[in-house]
């Protein structure tokens, strides 16, 4: 009986779809043609790269007229493991319900290579509860892997097609004969295919998740929370996240797969309570042995998403993508760069393979692509010594070859690590010049000052550039560009202010009375504290003889004479820095900290850079000796030495 009912009913159907006018039909959610509108650019979803922008809607039901427009705004989500298809693993199933080994539809619906092509078949056939279902996924399961301009092509002809309001309304009406997979997997598809957030279909489905929602497996969670990690906020968004939330924390120790975690991780995002964030981690921690490189990858990004630190969880992860870096694509390793980032964490190892992974791939991958991990590496403070090497023989030799985007970006980098050529050091700069020359014509004030700046940090002083930033048209540049408005003046009372006198930088007590030890049994030595020279400060400057300096000044006392103080003794600048002031990993000076040493030297001084947790690692008791080895090295040296050696001044 139930199959002569639906035979009649998809007779008259398809005998009123002839007789009418396809385009008069009302719709539930479209606008008059979009052909009359401007079609966005970008558009979003979830799980690839593209941006959906809001859809015009409107709906026959009086109650939907007061939804606004919706939209989904996502990160490039590459890296994520994309749930198959319920088509992929399911049989075809019967209008009674029962599963046969055939299905035309089914068929079908395998051959269609666009969206409209299903939903062109939707009107050859009336779906079935499960195939509305499968239908919506396939539409989009095909949409995500166009490209930029026939995805634009195709989501107007399917927005406009009108089939497709016709599948919606039946999608709404079978949403609560659905299977929870399916319902989950079709609020899925019709969000990432742009259909409103805040028309009546979206909504309908959201409430049918919040009422089925204890009924929900593993995957359909997985799923769902995958839905609601990009959807806008409001009001049925919020409560069933909620909802989410407190199956998630009951349900947490029977989750057996990593990806259903992390999808649940994410969706809770960096809202979630740090005590649940705290049994989510434990949880991840016991599913370690599970990882796979994917699930490494994404664990990371996951954590940045939420906000939330696991050196623990982030060791076991770095640990299995160092290991595993050549089968890695580009965009995946870029993420997980930027997500440890995020999150300041750096591990040694990790950026070191990648460093030699990057460089071993420098002839096959575009200048673009080098270029952006150089910067995530500086962004990071680490110097990937291998990689600044060859990229910087890759300059010499085709300078011409750099945009001015590139320009910039290298300047900025090799300027704020502090790389040293050494041999090459000139050929590598004046190439960075004679790239640079060539782009003052139509450089802007700002980026020539930059591109000035980072040369001045390199200490390169070319003259073209210089004189170009100095002509009065490029200053009146600088001074008409817009700058944040300064505050109003405000007027303080003289009690408030306290002391007007400018007060002078302050030296840790530690320090100082460390140098006070190193020095108590050198009568020859001279100790300043808290020293400020050309506006740089110095924690202390020790003045001492110059080496073998003692039997010079006897043998010239003898013949009457003096030798002048700069000649005859030595400035020890002692600067205690903190590790941001270096490369990661190393001790050597980068930025500020860089300039100010070379400075100095300049100046006369021999500096002594001490870092600070380095210094705060060695025992009180030994960091005597440690700061003497720094301070006067020749003693040490002279430990080793032969008697005659020691002598021979």
């Amino acid at each position: 009986m139930s199959i002569r009912v639906t035979e009649g009913v998809m007779r008259w159907a398809l005998r009123l779809c002839s007789r009418r006018s396809p385009w008069t039909q009302r719709s539930l959610l479209m606008t008059a043609s979009i052909r009359n509108t401007s079609f966005p650019s970008q558009l979003a979803h979830v799980w690839g790269k593209r941006q959906i922008q809001p859809w015009r809607a409107r709906s026959l039901v009086s109650s939907v007229r007061s939804y606004s427009k919706g939209s989904i705004r996502s990160e490039d989500l590459e890296e994520k493991e994309i749930p198959s298809s319920p088509l992929a693993d399911l049989p075809a199933e019967t209008t009674s319900g029962k599963i046969q080994t055939h299905s035309p539809f089914r068929d079908k619906l395998m051959r269609c290579v666009s969206p409209s092509d299903v939903l062109d078949l939707t009107c050859q056939y009336a779906p079935t509860v499960r195939q509305i279902s499968n239908c919506l996924t396939h539409m989009w399961s095909i949409a995500k892997r166009m490209s930029e301009e026939q995805w634009r092509y195709e989501m107007q002809l399917m927005f406009e097609h009108p089939a497709f309001d016709r599948l919606l309304q039946l999608a709404m009406k079978s949403v609560a004969h659905m299977h929870n997979e399916d319902v989950a997997y079709s609020l899925l598809s019709m969000v990432s295919l742009g259909v409103p957030q805040r028309s009546r279909v979206v909504q309908v489905f959201l409430r049918t998740c919040q009422e089925k929602l204890n009924d929900f497996d593993e995957k359909s969670l997985s799923i769902l929370a995958s839905c609601l990690e990009h959807m806008e906020s409001s009001p049925s968004v919020s409560t069933l996240k909620e909802g989410m939330r407190l199956v998630v924390e009951a349900r947490l120790p029977r989750i057996k797969k990593v990806m259903a975690l992390q999808t649940m991780m994410r969706m809770l995002g960096r809202d979630a309570p740090l005590d649940l964030k705290r049994k989510l981690e434990q949880k991840a921690l016991t599913m370690t042995d599970q990882f796979s490189i994917p699930n490494a990858q994404y664990m990371i990004t996951t954590m940045a998403t939420m906000g939330f630190y696991s050196r623990p969880l982030l060791d076991v992860c770095s640990k299995k993508i160092t290991e595993n870096l050549n089968g890695i694509p580009f965009n995946r390793l870029l993420s997980v760069l930027h997500s440890c980032k995020e999150l300041h964490y750096r591990d040694l190892d990790l950026l070191t393979g990648l460093s030699d992974y990057v460089t071993s791939m420098l002839d096959i991958w575009t200048n673009k692509q080098v270029l952006l991990f150089l910067s995530v590496f500086e962004s990071l403070v680490f110097c990937p010594t291998p990689l600044m090497e060859a990229y910087a023989e890759r300059v010499i030799s085709s300078p011409d070859a750099l945009t001015l985007k590139d320009l910039l970006c290298v300047l900025k980098v090799y300027s704020s690590l502090n790389y040293d050529l050494q041999h090459r050091r000139q050929q590598f700069l004046d190439s960075l010049s004679q790239a640079l020359d060539s782009y003052l014509p139509k450089m802007s004030g700002p980026a020539l000052l930059k591109s000035v700046f980072h040369l001045c940090l390199l200490g390169h002083f070319p003259s073209a550039p210089l004189e170009q930033l100095l002509q009065s048209s490029t200053v009146e540049q600088l001074n008409s560009t817009h700058r944040p408005p300064l505050p109003r003046p405000l007027t303080v009372p003289q009690s408030v202010l306290g002391d007007p006198a400018p007060s002078s930088p302050s030296a840790n007590q530690w320090i100082l009375q460390s140098l006070q030890s190193v020095l108590r049994d050198r009568a020859d030595t001279l100790l300043e504290e808290m020293v400020m020279v050309e506006n740089y400060f110095i924690d202390g400057v020790i003045t001492k003889p110059l080496p073998n300096q003692t039997c010079v000044t006897e043998a010239s006392s003898r013949e009457g004479g003096e030798l002048p103080p700069a000649e005859s003794s030595q400035r020890t600048a002692v600067i205690c820095a903190p590790l941001s002031g270096f490369c990661y990993g190393t001790s050597n000076p980068r930025g500020p900290l860089a300039v100010k040493i070379r400075h100095l030297k300049i100046l006369g001084y021999h500096p002594v850079l001490v870092r600070e947790r380095e210094l705060r690692s060695v025992p009180e008791e030994k960091r005597t000796e440690f700061l003497k080895g720094k301070i006067f090295p020749e003693d040490h040296r002279s430990d080793t030495r032969p008697e005659t050696d020691q002598l021979q001044c």
